[in-house]
């Protein structure tokens, strides 16, 4: 099973979408942790949901729990923590999670994206959720879009 990741900074409206919709996306898990922000420009929430379902008919899901907790993200962005320590604490919050229970391989049958806000995946959440369920399921593959 295919899971794709996608950023929305760096990205225009236009190529966020286009490179949804080159995918053929039908469902998006936001896994922010905020997904309101007035810097998100187009991604926020409503606006997202409604331009995922206007252009490409896909559906939008909030998956908090495949985010990060607000103290875990702050120590991050604050420098409190090396990028080290933060992929080896969400690895045990998703355990704690048991996300592998909380999602099946059937949550993903329809051609899905996660979005957060990084441009590249390297240093984002999105891709050691998909690591994580690749490791618990076996058949996942990961497609970065950028």
């Amino acid at each position: 099973m295919e899971i794709y990741t996608i950023g929305f900074t760096k990205k225009n409206a236009g190529e966020f979408f286009d490179l949804l919709e080159a995918e053929d996306i039908e469902q998006l898990f936001d896994v922010r942790l905020r997904n309101r922000s007035q810097l998100s420009g187009f991604a926020k929430r409503d606006d997202l949901k409604y331009f995922l379902k206007k252009i490409l008919d896909a559906e939008y899901y909030h998956q908090t729990d495949l985010a990060p907790t607000k103290e875990l993200l702050d120590e991050w962005r604050d420098d409190e923590i090396t990028w080290q320590e933060y992929e080896d604490r969400f690895y045990e919050l998703m355990r704690e999670r048991e996300i592998e229970k909380e999602f099946s391989p059937a949550d993903f049958e329809d051609r899905t994206v996660l979005l957060c806000s990084e441009h590249k995946p390297n240093k984002c959440h999105r891709r050691l959720v998909v690591e994580y369920l690749e490791d618990e399921w076996k058949e996942v593959q990961a497609t970065h879009l950028y």
